[in-house]
């Protein structure tokens, strides 16, 4: 018996005939002086096939940009390739001459030429078999899934269509063009990408792809963690991503590189109930702007809550829960190879989320300064997070949650109109410390640079003479005699 595999509250897109585009959109990359017109002559004389394939053939028929890259896929060996287009390449890759795909620049545009192949990952290893085959068609039926699976014969446009893209993309629907279970064994990452696609495109997933991935989900485990980040981030930065996630984790694929995601379905407690965290993430997810850092700390967010879950006789907590996810989240985007500066930025967003609940207990300036200052060049993100996570369903709660995100945002905005909020820093340098105290460079300064900075955060710009006699009253407490002229009278400030 094949899994249940849950569905979304969310109703599937149902089907919809293609945009405005097809042939007439690919007719587009024809126009002079588009270089596949020199290609197509060129390799149609040197009696080989040219064909366009790939994401901007399905673009086309969805009436969507092709963009900056294109696929292409012929009869010819790459060493034929070469010779064909080394005379108008204005440069050339063959990083992946093993595979049978040549990389070329011809007028600005980025081309890869393909030839006509099947492959096939084995068990255990992260690159795939390459066989050369002779025909489009073995070609197409290769590739993860039927809207990809298209062609078209170059230069007069032949569409080349044997396992019905046209059709599963006008019912917006995803298939294999071969067995589901065989597409996956050839290269399992397509099982994730099938979610990918289904948060980029908002398609329906075909049930016998759900049922395969549900039966073959330990095969992801051969998969390097490069190739599941890229396309996680793909669906995460897509348009329906809360949708792909429930149904990816319903199968238990996400379990095997996310396990945290899983972990959020809490068992809810008969007396003392609380929200879905599960349903709550994916929601916070689908309301943030689509920017990958962004995505990433909403879908990662609440993970520290099942490991500081406390019930007791006034509810449910989940005490320093941001503190124990941001140390989880990092951990988890390390080992799915994500760059440091993503890792750092997701990590901050997730540990200062949750500060803003406590401005319902109202905050001095000192407060709001600290947050900015924290938040540093995350503010914007951090606020966007902040805005997202109010996912309840109670309209009078919604509104007082986004009347007091309002309000901290009007005094940022307010404090940034006296004081630059943007650039806060001590009113003395680490130049200026030293000289005044007639220290050498160590850690004295720092402890002198910090305590001016805490003044700066309690109460805002004093004024360098103030700045001065603090920092003399400090370095007296400590034994110190500053060396420099201390300013006379009141402050400057």
């Amino acid at each position: 018996m094949t899994p249940s595999i849950g569905r979304s509250q969310r109703p599937s897109p149902g089907p919809r005939p293609p945009s405005a585009g097809g042939q007439g959109s690919l007719a587009g990359l024809l126009t002079p002086p588009s270089p596949l017109l020199d290609l197509a002559d060129r390799f149609e004389r040197a009696h080989h096939e040219l064909f366009l394939v790939g994401g901007s053939v399905r673009d086309a028929w969805l009436g969507r940009s092709a963009g900056t890259d294109l696929d292409l896929s012929t009869d010819a060996t790459p060493e034929d390739v070469q010779a064909i287009t080394r005379p108008v390449a204005a440069r050339m890759w063959l990083q992946g001459i093993r595979f049978g795909t040549v990389g070329v620049e011809i007028a600005a545009q980025r081309i890869e030429i393909t030839t006509f192949r099947t492959e096939r990952y084995k068990e255990a290893s992260r690159h795939p078999e390459v066989s050369f085959e002779a025909d489009v068609v073995t070609d197409l039926s290769r590739r993860d899934f039927t809207i990809n699976a298209m062609a078209v014969r170059l230069p007069d446009l032949t569409p080349v269509d044997p396992f019905g893209g046209r059709d599963d993309i006008a019912a917006r629907v995803l298939r294999t063009p071969s067995d589901p279970e065989d597409s996956f064994t050839d290269d399992p990452l397509r099982m994730l990408r099938a979610f990918r696609f289904a948060s980029e495109l908002e398609f329906r997933i075909d049930d016998a792809v759900l049922e395969a991935i549900a039966r073959l989900k330990n095969e992801i485990k051969t998969v390097s963690a490069e190739r599941i980040r890229d396309e996680l981030s793909r669906l995460l930065v897509g348009t329906a991503p809360g949708v792909a996630l429930e149904q990816a984790e319903a199968t238990g694929l996400t379990q095997l590189f996310l396990p945290e995601l899983s972990s959020l379905k809490l068992e809810q407690d008969p007396v003392h109930r609380h929200k879905d965290v599960f349903s709550h993430t994916l929601a916070v997810i689908e309301r943030t702007p689509r920017d990958l850092e962004l995505r990433l700390a909403a879908l990662l967010h609440d993970i520290g809550k099942p490991k500081t879950r406390r019930i007791s006789g006034k509810g449910v907590s989940f005490h320093h829960h941001e503190i124990v996810g941001a140390q989880m989240a990092e951990e988890r985007l390390r080992a799915l190879r994500y760059p440091n500066e993503v890792v750092a930025h997701v990590r901050e967003l997730i540990a200062l989320h949750h500060r803003f609940h406590t401005y319902r207990l109202g905050w001095r300036d000192s407060a709001v300064r600290r947050y900015v200052r924290d938040a540093g060049p995350l503010l914007d993100k951090l606020n966007d997070l902040v805005r997202a996570d109010c996912t309840t369903r109670n309209e009078a709660r919604a509104k007082v949650l986004a009347a007091r995100i309002d309000e901290l945002q009007a005094r940022i905005n307010e404090l940034a109109a006296r004081e630059q909020l943007d650039r806060m820093r001590p009113e003395l340098d680490g130049t200026q410390i030293m000289a005044f105290l007639g220290i050498p460079p160590g850690p004295l300064v720092g402890d002198a640079r910090d305590f001016l900075m805490e003044i700066r955060l309690d109460e805002g710009e004093i004024g360098t003479d103030e700045a001065h006699r603090r920092l003399a009253a400090w370095a007296r407490a400590r034994g110190l005699t500053p060396v420099g002229k201390e300013p006379d009278g009141g402050s400057d400030a």
